[in-house]
């Protein structure tokens, strides 16, 4: 005798506080994934439109008006450009974005996420689209980022953005403000001494003042100077 078939199990709906958790949980991640998109695209539309800094909004926000005048990088003196490459990130024509041997070498040695494994790139991705404090979780955002901005961007493109929403004093940024604030001339015409000290103060704007050098800051200018001046082929990869 055959046996009667069984009807099939109905699915019960999961309980009301588990099905809001799940739409919750879809909408964060939806949420999540268009905040990652926003670098992507905005570097894409970097290459050819004048970005503007999350540091340059929040000074705006909270301080005022800044300063900032975007110029091309052929409009920056040279000793300017070797100087900061010299001064900030030595291997910048020779790596993609990330240079990991210096980072390799801070790890290893326990410093944590220091400057001293910042290259260019990740500055500029900094300055664009993240946060100043120094922590693991903003090195995890910055490292990929840096690569896909020099992968995107170029290497000349890149240190135009970078000399440009660069904070080199409060609420001064770029280059060419700077220069003007500083000086009293545009950044095309600053002697070697004056570019020297404009990025003898990256490390610390808000402290240092170009136009007001201190011994110490005289000093690493100096510095800063003598290898630009010996720059040569560290510079290659920004030729037009």
């Amino acid at each position: 005798m055959a046996k009667p078939k069984q009807k099939p199990r109905e699915r019960m709906a999961p309980p009301e506080p588990e099905r809001a958790r799940r739409g919750i949980g879809g909408r964060l991640w939806r949420a999540a994934l268009v905040v990652a998109a926003i670098p992507l695209v905005l570097t894409i539309l970097y290459i050819v439109v004048p970005p503007v800094s999350t540091l340059m909004i929040y000074e705006r926000v909270v301080s005022g008006p800044i300063e900032r005048q975007w110029v091309p990088l052929e409009m920056m003196a040279p000793s300017l450009v070797a100087g900061a490459i010299m001064a900030e990130d030595g291997r910048y024509c020779s790596h993609g974005g990330v240079d990991w041997a210096e980072l390799d070498k801070v790890m290893d040695n326990g410093d944590g996420p220091q400057r001293g494994a910042s290259t260019i790139a990740m500055q500029t991705v900094k300055n664009l689209f993240l946060w100043n404090s120094r922590s693991y979780v903003r090195k995890a955002f910055e490292i990929p980022l840096a690569l896909y901005a020099d992968l995107v961007l170029g290497k000349r493109r890149l240190m135009e953005i970078y000399l440009n929403i660069a904070e080199l004093g409060p609420g001064i940024f770029g280059a060419e403000a700077a220069a003007r604030h500083y000086f009293g001339r545009p950044a095309a015409e600053l002697g070697d001494l004056q570019a020297a000290l404009l990025v003898a103060a990256l490390p610390n704007p808000e402290a240092r003042n170009p136009g007001q050098p201190g011994p110490r800051m005289m000093a690493r200018a100096t510095t800063i100077l003598e290898r630009a001046r010996k720059a040569g082929g560290y510079t290659d990869c920004l030729a037009p």
